[in-house]
């Protein structure tokens, strides 16, 4: 299966969600962040640094409880820009 290149837009999106999910993660560790939401330390850090800017729904809604994030604010503050 072939995937679509992401647009710059989407890539964008994915990097705030990163931004965001690294300031609320604030002094506690990617490893404990991580176990705590059942992902692997690599997938947060890819997530974290946009590397990953379409992480799956689940994975987010796990980092999201986890850090205490709603996912309507998450969803609202990643959103693309209306064309």
């Amino acid at each position: 299966m072939v995937r679509t290149p992401l647009t710059p837009e989407e890539r964008e999106r994915g990097e705030r969600l990163g931004k965001l999910l690294r300031a609320a993660r604030g002094d506690r560790s990617m490893v404990e962040v991580a176990a705590k939401a059942g992902v692997s330390a690599e997938t947060l850090r890819k997530i974290e640094t946009g590397r990953a800017p379409t992480p799956a729904f689940f994975t987010v809604a796990a980092l999201a409880r986890v850090l205490g994030l709603s996912m309507d604010d998450l969803a609202g503050l990643c959103a693309l820009a209306p064309a």
